[in-house]
């Protein structure tokens, strides 16, 4: 300890060393109180009297940190939770837009649908040899192809068109291979006849052609 000018209580004596013991049976004391930690003015680093009115203290203190970072932790977890959330609904209303999307692109489908065996019997009828018909049938087969145009053409305003599959690779996407036949000098696979029309509403085959293909 180092020798620092102190007096014991009594204010009497010669000065003392700190915590020493005047002559007057007194304790020496430090002039500035100090706590359990500081250095005091002698020299000394005051210390507490019970060591263990610390460790409650520091035990405290390492409660409250690892509180904190359970904290820390669970609002990292609820951030991701809230991040995965709004991701899920933004995937959940892009597909909804997709699905009204294509509802509305072929909303008239089963409609088509429909229309196809019209225009099926129609073909069949102006398919008829003109030459083999008097004149008041021949009159109306050209009323029938008049109706079949004007329908065709509607047809072809809202996005349906009919499958060109003639002396083409057979491709299984718009074609319906229903007979097969060999034929000399036709490679295999090639259509060789289109027995009923395919047709596409936009991008989407609605029905596919039915055709004979090469052996």
């Amino acid at each position: 300890m180092n020798n620092e000018e102190v007096k014991c209580k009594c204010h009497e004596g010669e000065d003392c060393i700190c915590e020493d013991v005047c002559e007057c049976g007194e304790e020496c004391t430090c002039d500035d109180a100090c706590e359990c930690g500081d250095e005091c003015t002698c020299g000394d680093t005051c210390e507490c009297e019970d060591d263990e009115e610390a460790k409650p203290k520091k035990h405290k203190w390492g409660k409250k940190n690892k509180e904190i970072e359970e904290l820390t932790e669970s609002n990292k977890r609820l951030e991701q939770e809230v991040l995965m959330a709004k991701a899920d609904l933004i995937n959940y209303r892009k597909r909804k837009d997709e699905e009204v999307v294509r509802m509305l692109k072929y909303s008239n489908e089963d409609l088509v649908k429909e229309m196809l065996t019209i225009i099926d019997s129609l073909e069949r009828a102006i398919d008829m040899d003109d030459d083999n018909l008097n004149d008041e049938v021949s009159k109306f087969l050209s009323g029938f192809k008049l109706i079949y145009c004007n329908l065709i053409n509607t047809l072809e305003k809202y996005g349906v068109k009919a499958i060109d599959g003639f002396n083409k690779p057979f491709d299984p996407t718009y074609h319906q291979a229903v007979m097969t036949e060999k034929r000399d000098g036709v490679e295999s696979g090639m259509v060789l006849d289109v027995l009923q029309k395919g047709y596409l509403l936009k991008d989407k085959v609605i029905r596919p052609a039915m055709v004979r293909v090469s052996e």
